[in-house]
C-alpha cells in the first residue's frame, strides 16, 4: 500500500496493491501494521459505517465535537468526490481543503484525521462508502458546515445545487460553527 501526500499535510490518500487476474481482483483494504508503517500513526479504529446514496447527493460536511473521529473513508460502488476541510484554528492551514476522488475502480482510501470535516458528492450512482472510525458516533457532539461556504471555497465538480439532506441545507457557515483549538 502506498501513503499519497495530499494538500493538507496530515489528510493522506492510500492507495493499495491491487493483485489482478482474469478471474477478478484481490487487494487488502486495511492492515493495522501496514497502516501504521505507512502514515506513521499508531491509531484504533472502534466502529465502521457503510452508506449509499445516489447520483447528485452530497453529504457533509459533518464532524463530531467531544468525541472527535479520525476516519479511514472508501468507495466500494459507485464513484465520490471525497472532501476533507482543517477546522483546527491552529493549524497554519485552517479553512483549506483538498478532494479526491474515491471509486470501487481505483481502490483508493482517504485518511482523514480528528479535527478535519468530512464530505463527499456523489459523481456515479449510486455510491457506497464504507468508512472507519477511531471513536464512537456521539449525536450530541454532531456537527455541520454548509457545503458552500465561501470561506472554504471548495471546487465541487458540478453544476447547480445537489441533493441534500435538510440538515445538510441547514448547516451554518464555518464563522457560526464551532470548531477545534
Amino acid at each position: 500500500m502506498l501513503a499519497i501526500p495530499t494538500e493538507l499535510a496530515d489528510v493522506l490518500v492510500l492507495e493499495p496493491r491491487v493483485i489482478s487476474d482474469d478471474r477478478g481482483w484481490f487487494y487488502e483494504s486495511y492492515n493495522t501494521m501496514t497502516f501504521g508503517e505507512i502514515t506513521g500513526l499508531s491509531v484504533r479504529f472502534v466502529q465502521d459505517n457503510h452508506s449509499r446514496s445516489i447520483a447528485g447527493v452530497l453529504r457533509g460536511l459533518h464532524y463530531q465535537v467531544g468525541r472527535p473521529q479520525g476516519k479511514l473513508v472508501r468507495c466500494t460502488a459507485g464513484r465520490i468526490f471525497d472532501v476533507a476541510v482543517d477546522l483546527r484554528r491552529s493549524s497554519p492551514r485552517f479553512a483549506h481543503w483538498t478532494g479526491v476522488q474515491l471509486s470501487a475502480a481505483n481502490a483508493r482510501q482517504l485518511w482523514i484525521p480528528v479535527g478535519f470535516a468530512h464530505g463527499f458528492y456523489v459523481l456515479d450512482g449510486p455510491a457506497e462508502v464504507q468508512y472507519k472510525t477511531t471513536d464512537f458516533y456521539d449525536q450530541s457532539g454532531e456537527r455541520a458546515i454548509r457545503w458552500d461556504d465561501p470561506t472554504i471555497g471548495i471546487d465541487w465538480p458540478f453544476v447547480g445545487t445537489p441533493t441534500l439532506s435538510s440538515r445538510d441545507a441547514a448547516a451554518p457557515l464555518l464563522a457560526e460553527a464551532e470548531i477545534f483549538a
